[in-house]
């Protein structure tokens, strides 16, 4: 619950900070006294747009802060998620906003996103205000009422797992039978493609380099064979060959190697050159034995580098590989087109079985879901009896849909204010002070199976007054009896008398400019509160009479 709420800088409030207590308390206030801007600062603490407008003028930041108690709604595991310090006595929200638009969110003084922000929130305030009643015409809303009554979580989880795997398996089978039309459109096409590719005989990624290699040399088989001619003739020529001089000078030098050692290193130098140049001779020799020009082959391997050529540039390809690569794929493409048959039949069986089972687990939660209507329909009979409506026909139709991400079911809730005419969807037939008494009975109902520490209702009496304001007043203070903490915005004396708290908020002109402030009234300030509730600005005797027997 809110155990404190402070608020600077925002709006019409230069400074407020306010104590709270569990419970059932009211705020009242002429209208247009600030209890919206209020309520503006809260929602806007919870995670809510923030406007730079809200910042007050002349400053440069608003700050909203609160303190919560939330000891016992097993908060631990989302401080833990998102490594939090956990204070189950003393959990602190804030929120800032400058002049220039930025806002930052806090959890006990540590930054956050606003998305962590507004998943805490959830779980610790419900503000109703009026245009919450819309939600009567939102059949999620209708259908999440009998579902927080089922208590059918465990239902849902295993729907929704059986749900995701039918739908994902619908989507692979599409896709196949997408992929399947698009293939044999193009079937003639691939076909002719591999074959062609098939007949270019690709095995060797290399072979395209060794060609290229093979083709220069014979292009310039001449000029090799003249080069290795000319270099075979100078080492071994009959008079000036390299080889014949070096052991001339290799003889020379060792018949003087005895009488002068100091030759005997060149000499066997000497003797090393004459023969690695025989081995040398030996090579090119053999070189030019095996260069020869063969005019058939060299238009071989031209024709085979044309071919490769062609397929690369028509294919888009740099190289063998990539052409060998693409054959594979088409292969693979044309064999999946030739099974395409087996494999749709066999996702078919597949999707028939996750739906067998999802229909399976959807049955199961609307088994949850009429039980929990016929409990809905008699504690919302129960309640809003008292409320007014003594005739009241409320009646939870439940239709068998399709499959769809929340189950198989369309919830409508169907009301009449008397047995004479009969049920209709309730936004259609119900007034708006009905809807208030109908959407109050909901709200409290649900928090019997909800644990949420704050309810705050902004103004859910409007089109109601007397007796039934003093009712609703007894399922608000019911609410607040239970352990909750329920906070109710009203402008009627019946509701204001019956809350254990009473919170007053005015506007006042100051010199600086109009402010709004709230206080907590006194006993006797309530009594003059609600006396002036009754009978306007003149505070009569018998008005503050009234207002002492409503108080008890």
């Amino acid at each position: 619950m809110i155990t404190n709420l402070s608020i600077n800088n925002f709006t019409l409030i230069d400074s407020l900070d306010i104590d709270f207590q569990r419970g059932f308390s009211v705020i009242t206030g002429e209208t247009g006294a600030g209890k919206s801007i209020i309520l503006g600062a809260l929602s806007m603490l919870l995670g809510h747009r923030a406007d730079s407008k809200s910042v007050k003028a002349d400053t440069q930041r608003c700050v909203i802060e609160a303190h919560f108690n939330i000891t016992g709604y097993g908060l631990e595991p989302f401080f833990e998620r998102n490594d939090l310090d956990y204070d189950s006595t003393d959990c602190i929200l804030r929120r800032e906003l400058t002049a220039a638009g930025k806002s930052r969110a806090f959890i006990n003084d540590t930054p956050v996103s606003l998305a962590v922000l507004r998943e805490l929130s959830e779980g610790l305030v419900d503000i109703h205000s009026q245009h919450q009643n819309l939600l009567l015409r939102d059949a999620d809303f209708q259908l999440s009422v009998v579902d927080i009554i089922a208590k059918n979580d465990k239902e849902q989880t295993a729907y929704k797992k059986a749900f995701k795997a039918y739908t994902e398996a619908r989507k692979r089978l599409a896709e196949m039978q997408k992929q399947m039309n698009e293939g044999r459109e193009q079937e003639d096409f691939m076909r002719f493609q591999l074959q062609e590719l098939d007949d270019a005989d690709l095995s060797d990624a290399n072979e395209q380099e060794e060609l290229e290699k093979l083709s220069d040399s014979m292009e310039h088989s001449e000029e090799i064979k003249s080069a290795l001619y000319s270099a075979t003739d100078a080492l071994n020529g009959d008079v000036a060959g390299a080889i014949q001089q070096l052991r001339v000078a290799s003889n020379a030098i060792n018949t003087i190697s005895s009488i002068f050692p100091s030759v005997q290193e060149v000499a066997e130098r000497l003797d090393s050159g004459y023969i690695e140049l025989k081995d040398i001779s030996g090579e090119l020799s053999a070189l030019l034995d095996h260069v020869d020009f063969d005019p058939r082959e060299q238009e071989r391997i031209n024709d085979r580098l044309d071919l490769l050529y062609t397929l690369e540039k028509k294919h888009h390809c740099n190289d063998i590989q990539s052409l060998m690569a693409m054959r594979d794929d088409l292969r693979e493409r044309l064999s999946l087109i030739d099974n395409s048959d087996e494999a749709v039949m066999e996702q078919e069986k597949i999707v028939q079985e996750t739906k067998e089972k999802a229909e399976k687990c959807a049955a199961a939660l609307t088994l949850t879901r009429q039980k929990a209507a016929k409990i809905v329909e008699t504690e919302m009979h129960k309640r809003l009896v008292p409320l007014g409506i003594p005739k009241v026909q409320f009646i939870i139709d439940i239709k068998e849909t399709e499959l769809t991400p929340s189950g198989s079911n369309s919830v409508t809730f169907l009301f009449s204010a008397n047995t004479s005419t009969a049920v209709q969807p309730v936004s259609q037939v119900a007034s708006g002070g009905e809807i208030a008494r109908v959407m109050l009975s909901l709200k409290a109902m649900i928090s019997n199976a909800v644990s949420l520490p704050t309810i705050i209702f902004d103004e859910i009496d409007t089109g109601v007054s007397g007796k039934i304001a003093e009712a609703m007043a007894h399922i608000m203070k019911e609410m607040g009896d239970c352990g909750r903490q329920v906070i109710s915005i009203t402008h009627l004396p019946q509701i204001a008398a019956l809350g254990s708290e009473h919170y007053r908020v005015q506007k006042t002109e100051t010199a600086e400019g109009t402010r709004t402030r709230m206080t907590h009234l006194t006993h006797d300030e309530r009594i003059q509160e609600i006396a002036q509730m009754l009978s306007g600005s003149s505070v009569s005797e018998a008005a503050i009479l009234q207002a002492r027997e409503l108080l008890g």
